[in-house]
């Protein structure tokens, strides 16, 4: 593992942006709980404390012996871990008259100071804190100033100690990558951290955990558990089988795409269909949850039945990615969520886990599967739900709602590209609605179904905004649907965000 910066998270919303820049400054980083700081510092280069929703003289506020490890390596404080350094030396951290959320502007101070080595003189940055440091301990050093904040950044005398008050990792601070990569810098880290580094890396890390034992991975086209197993096979080769599980929900001819892909990539795929379970076990259950569990119980079914036949596998693959581990742990330290791609595999099956994607953010994931010579229509798929088309046909899922909107989802997915608005968008997909309305087609009376169209903006699927797609786009998609899918007469266009709405109808 390469050295690293950690960032010790205090309950801030902005914590894993401030992961985001170290990475985009080729910087590898970890986020630990507050609680969590290590006490052996082997390989940690520089300590980041986050932001927090509470003041530091809150009875109930987050706390960390910082003391512990001052002197010891370069320390980031931002916004409430600036005001904790404060607070735990002796110094006055206060509630503001004059609150400040939004930009300011910075003034330098000291401009010879490290920290703001090629920072402009004056320049904008962003605040969110309701409290503000209102006397610095004995040997904190002011070092800039705004309009209505004159502690905005401080440094230790005689430390690699500094702390600022306002956010660097939020894009409206014009230079606050800056900022950052200077204390990338003070920390001694050169900034060579890469997919290509990362690749070979990993290689060796998988072949030193695994060595000559069987791993076996469910894999469903997605584009992290492919970029993990296309992983995995670089260091083990033939040591890795993977198992596709068709259950007859996946987007027309799918199936068969994504086969053909895992076996270009060289991957050994064992398909097993079983549609007719997932279909029959389905039928008559109309509740969305309901359905998720019926299709996660058949797939755990299906996959450990097939995995009894490889009675040598001592490993499950998974694809987890660093976010899931970050959410699976609050900074309490309790988990409030599995973050495994296959809930209670691994303690059913009684495997080991490898999963080598597990400190990547998603962009990540994707720039190490173009590392990796994967196709990019694989690495830029859509997310696609884990039980698939079984929560875009609401209501009851029966074999012929999921033949009609297979077809209505290709045609609307195949013009996207058409009209190179497939990039554009982070997701779509098409949804067939339990309700039935009159149309006229020819000279007869229709009584068929309402086909609704999906498609939204994000960076991170936490939010989204619904995408403005051309209205000559949805007229033609629109046509195209109701003219060539029978049981189809209507088409609606979804103009929903998220909040208050979610991405998927179930």
């Amino acid at each position: 593992m390469p050295d690293k910066i950690i960032i010790a998270d205090f309950g801030s919303q902005t914590t894993q942006l401030i992961g985001r820049r170290l990475r985009d400054l080729n910087t590898y980083c970890e986020i630990v709980p507050y609680n969590k700081i290590p006490t052996d510092l082997t390989g940690v280069r520089g300590v980041i404390l986050s932001g927090s929703p509470y003041s530091v003289y809150a009875e109930e506020a987050f706390t960390a012996d910082i003391a512990a490890i001052r002197g010891r390596l370069p320390i980031l404080g931002i916004c409430y871990g600036a005001q904790l350094m404060v607070h735990q030396s002796g110094g006055a951290v206060e509630n503001s008259n004059t609150r400040e959320y939004g930009a300011s502007t910075l003034q330098l101070v000291d401009k010879d100071d490290p920290l703001l080595a090629g920072l402009s003189p004056q320049h904008t940055v962003w605040m969110s804190h309701g409290d503000t440091i209102t006397r610095l301990p004995e040997g904190f050093k002011v070092i800039a100033s705004t309009p209505s904040v004159q502690y905005a950044a401080y440094r230790i005398e005689g430390e690699e100690t500094w702390g600022v008050q306002f956010h660097p990792e939020i894009h409206h601070s014009e230079e606050g990558t800056k900022l950052l990569d200077n204390f990338v810098t003070l920390c001694g880290i050169k900034g060579e951290w890469s997919s290509e580094s990362f690749i070979e890396s990993s290689i060796a890390s998988i072949q030193a955990q695994v060595g000559d034992e069987q791993v076996i991975m469910a894999l469903s086209g997605g584009v992290d558990s492919s970029v993990a197993a296309v992983l995995l096979h670089r260091a083990i080769g033939d040591q890795l089988t993977c198992i596709f599980v068709d259950h007859g929900l996946m987007r027309l001819g799918e199936a068969e795409q994504i086969l053909a892909d895992y076996k270009a990539l060289g991957l050994g795929c064992i398909k097993v269909d079983a549609s007719a379970k997932f279909l029959d076990d389905l039928a008559g259950v109309r509740d969305p949850e309901a359905k998720r569990k019926v299709i996660g119980r058949d797939f755990i079914e299906v996959f450990e039945a097939e995995a009894k036949k490889l009675p040598q596998a001592r490993w499950l693959g998974q694809g987890t990615i660093y976010p899931d581990i970050i959410e699976s742990i609050n900074i309490t330290g309790k988990v409030i969520k599995s973050h495994h791609n296959v809930g209670g595999l691994p303690e059913r099956m009684h495997l080991k886990l490898v999963e080598p994607l597990k400190h990547l953010f998603k962009d990540e994931v994707r720039r190490v599967g173009l590392a990796l010579a994967m196709p990019r229509h694989m690495i830029f798929r859509h997310p696609f739900p884990g039980p698939g088309l079984g929560i875009r046909v609401l209501g009851e899922v029966t074999p012929q709602k999921v033949a009609i909107l297979q077809q209505a989802d290709k045609i609307y997915t195949d013009l996207l590209r058409k009209y190179n608005l497939y990039d554009e968008v982070w997701q779509a997909g098409a949804i067939l609605l339990p309700v039935q309305s009159v149309g006229v087609m020819g000279d007869e009376r229709t009584y068929e179904y309402t086909v609704a169209l999906r498609a939204v903006t994000s960076v991170d699927a936490m939010s989204a905004d619904w995408a403005r797609l051309p209205y000559d786009f949805l007229a033609e998609v629109s046509n195209e649907i109701i003219n060539k899918v029978r049981g189809v007469n209507r088409v609606c266009y979804d103009v929903s965000s998220k909040p208050p709405a979610t991405i998927e109808w179930e």
